[in-house]
């Protein structure tokens, strides 16, 4: 008869084989068969009612330890910028174990919250318990909902604020977190749609009053998952650090170097002189100087900030506030270029001709000291004649070869023709409780320009640099636009009666001439949108595809490390490449350079969805007054469902339902983007003047609704809804209808 192990050893097999542990491996391992199986099952049985043992389907293990795969979830970072994450089903006894993530240079960026699956493995000794090795991401986090909380007689319901969300979110009476009627909630899902279809949640957050001025941007940042708060050992880590000295560094405080910024500016990452060049054989040439804060210094591969810097990938900008990419201590202090003030900087030396080419550039790594902090509207205004006291003594060897040096890149820029859209940028003021004041055009001065052109050298700059040494870098990517989308542009173009050429490569001339074309028209606006909307969104990525907006072979972002991880990383390919210091690019960031770019094109996005909801729901605080009102506009776009029309006075957008165009029913045409009146042929399309009402102004989800008042094209009939959403009477839409059949029966033949 076999021999059959006493509890004590069954579990010291167990502990040392994780991997074989059902009761096949077991019995295999003590030579047990025949009858021996029975008590081998009695003893198992035992061990599990025990509470030693945990069986799952047809095997068994150590309720405290954990499988050797398992599913876990990150939860930090330790002092070093290494990944920790917690088992998501821990059922021992014990300290829940804290895992360590061992990262390869091919693991994809995770962030805290992400669900993962590892293989694990124990460790004795060490602060953390478990060592685990990514095997995949698993999905996606759970399923959350930012939203207003009301309360029913047991538990309540969350009102989702997301204006595409049509469900409301049940909260049974254990999970709601002391919430109270019409607060605002963040919760996640707990359980799947109930009977009335409706998911289970669990409230995670209370967010206060949603009705709050300033809980505006709080909304976008928890519903686009932007972290706002520094994990403490972040913060503690850029607090312990001091500014950097001399040591290895050009000095550059003689420089008369300053900074232009808007006034609300929060930080002051670049700064610029200009001054004519001395080298005879340069006549008419200039010398510009740009001095960017030098990040890489302070922020270190493998630290826990920059960590945390690259899972944030950029600043997020909101009307009332900033998240910042960096700590306080380095976004507003130790990097930024303030006045007077010693400061790292990575600059770049240029020499341009008369005509504005770039003749040649060096980089340096240096200590400056900015001469002065000044607005564009100071700078614009002693260039105008009207200097103030800060600006006087700083005309003759700082601001007017600043602005001579500007105007020869001005024709440098004029024969390379970047794109030139005419998209004013509109901006919402508040007051200092946060309510919106009002929504203006953000002015552009000629200052803006100066900085924008100065920069746009810098990046180049930059990218021809590091290509020259053969360095790994992160370009900054903007392809030419698809066909189908310039057809569409095209058929836009036809419309008001101008002309997009086809049958050549494309190049951003060719637009520019129907921009140009439009200048001034009634078109203007809607060429200018159609044009930004025919072009592709620009990216990150480690090889170069050039960008096609600004008509540059090589383009990467330089000029803002406080506030982009891309400009960082490529920071340190500078100082990698030079040899300035240990703090360039490590050998696992160039190994992890896709997934890094793929990471911050993704983080940009994000952060550019949540300063748009943002506006969106202060631009329907700010009409929420006003509903009622007649407003003038432009269609912006055309659906199945609508119309779009973006208002004169503020630019916002909102939705004319189908209901509210009228009582006939409306053909849609997608690919000329119309929509067509069954009854008197009334044209709807984008571009077309249109006066409107204001119906509805959600401030919560930032939802406009407009009623038709009259329409370029023809208003369609108003008064009752007969018959709407029967059939189209009119031929085209039987003819449509035709044409359905007829290609239904072809699809079927070739098949």
């Amino acid at each position: 008869m076999s021999h059959v192990p006493s509890k004590s050893e069954i579990l010291e097999w167990i502990s040392e084989n994780p991997t074989l542990n059902s009761k096949r491996d077991i019995a295999r391992a003590f030579g047990i068969k025949g009858a021996a199986r029975i008590d081998l099952k009695r003893i198992l049985k035992e061990l599990e009612a025990e509470g030693h043992l945990e069986k799952r389907k047809k095997s068994y293990r150590d309720p405290d330890k954990l499988p050797p795969v398992g599913v876990l979830q990150v939860s930090g970072q330790t002092s070093d910028g290494e990944l920790l994450a917690r088992p998501l089903e821990w059922q021992g006894e014990g300290v829940e174990p804290v895992v360590l993530m061992i990262e390869r240079a091919t693991d994809p960026a995770l962030g805290e919250g992400d669900r993962i699956l590892a293989r694990l493995q124990e460790v004795k000794g060490e602060d953390h318990h478990y060592e685990g090795r990514l095997i995949r991401r698993i999905g996606t986090n759970p399923r959350k909902v930012l939203g207003v909380y009301r309360k029913r007689a047991e538990g309540g319901r969350i009102v989702p604020v997301d204006k595409g969300a049509n469900k409301e979110w049940m909260v049974p009476a254990g999970s709601t977190g002391g919430a109270q009627d019409g607060e605002l909630v963040e919760a996640e899902q707990s359980g799947p749609a109930g009977r009335m279809g409706l998911p289970r949640a669990r409230i995670l957050a209370r967010l206060g009053d949603p009705s709050a001025p300033r809980a505006v941007s709080l909304i976008a940042i928890h519903q686009h998952g932007i972290p706002d708060d520094f994990p403490d050992p972040v913060v503690a880590e850029a607090d312990a650090m001091k500014p950097a000295g001399l040591s290895g560094r050009e000095d550059l405080r003689d420089l008369p170097l300053i900074t232009i910024d808007p006034a609300d500016a929060r930080d002051h990452d670049d700064a610029v002189w200009a001054h004519a060049d001395d080298d005879p054989a340069n006549d008419g040439g200039h010398v510009i100087w740009v001095a960017i804060a030098d990040v890489a210094y302070y922020v270190r591969p493998g630290s826990a900030v920059d960590a945390e810097a690259r899972k944030r990938g950029n600043s997020s900008y909101f009307p009332d506030r900033v998240v910042p990419m960096l700590p306080d201590r380095l976004s507003g202090d130790l990097c930024s270029l303030h006045e007077g003030v010693p400061r790292a900087c990575i600059a770049v030396r240029m020499q341009i001709d008369a005509h504005g080419q770039k003749i040649s550039h060096r980089f340096v790594r240096g200590l400056m000291r900015s001469a002065a902090s000044l607005t564009y509207h100071e700078v614009q205004a002693a260039m105008d004649g009207e200097p103030n006291e800060r600006c006087t003594p700083l005309m003759d060897e700082v601001i007017r070869p600043l602005y001579a040096a500007h105007a020869a890149l001005a024709d440098a820029r004029a024969r390379r023709q970047p794109l030139d859209l005419n998209l004013p940028e509109r901006k919402v003021e508040l007051s200092e409780e946060g309510k919106v004041l009002s929504v203006r055009f953000a002015e552009r001065l000629e200052a803006h320009k100066l900085i924008e052109e100065f920069m746009v050298l810098a990046n180049v700059a930059a990218a021809e640099t590091l290509i020259a040494r053969k360095s790994p870098l992160i370009f900054r990517v903007h392809e030419e636009p698809p066909p189908e989308k310039l057809d569409t542009l095209r058929d836009v173009a036809d419309a008001a009666g101008l002309t997009l050429a086809k049958g050549q490569v494309l190049k951003t001339e060719h637009l520019n001439r129907l921009l140009h074309a439009a200048a001034g028209s009634e078109h203007a606006e809607v060429i200018n949108l159609s044009t930004l909307r025919a072009m592709t969104q620009a990216y990150y990525a480690p090889s170069n595809f050039g960008h096609f907006g600004l008509a540059l072979q090589a383009y990467a972002h330089f000029t803002s490390p406080i506030r982009r991880y891309a400009d960082l990383v490529v920071h340190r390919a500078l100082i990698s490449a030079h040899g300035w210091g240990d703090d360039g690019l490590s050998p696992a960031d160039i190994e992890r350079l896709d997934s890094i770019a793929e990471h911050i094109s993704e983080t940009e996005r994000r952060s550019m969805a949540a300063e748009r909801d943002t506006n969106d729901r202060y631009l329907a605080a700010y009409l929420s007054d006003r509903v009622g009102d007649v407003f003038t506009g432009r269609i912006s776009g055309v659906a199945r469902f609508g119309v779009f029309v973006k208002l004169d006075e503020t630019g916002a957008d909102g939705l004319i339902p189908m209901r509210a165009l009228g009582r006939e029913y409306f053909h849609f045409d997608p690919e000329s983007g119309t929509l067509m009146g069954a009854d008197t042929g009334v044209v709807i399309g984008l571009g077309q003047r249109v006066s409107v009402r204001l119906s509805e102004a959600a401030p919560v989800t930032g939802g406009l609704a407009f009623d038709l008042v009259s329409h370029e094209g023809g208003t369609p009939p108003r008064g009752p809804a007969k018959g709407r959403g029967k059939a189209p009477r009119r031929k085209v839409a039987r003819a449509g209808k035709k044409a359905a059949k007829v290609n239904r029966k072809e699809r079927r033949t070739r098949r």
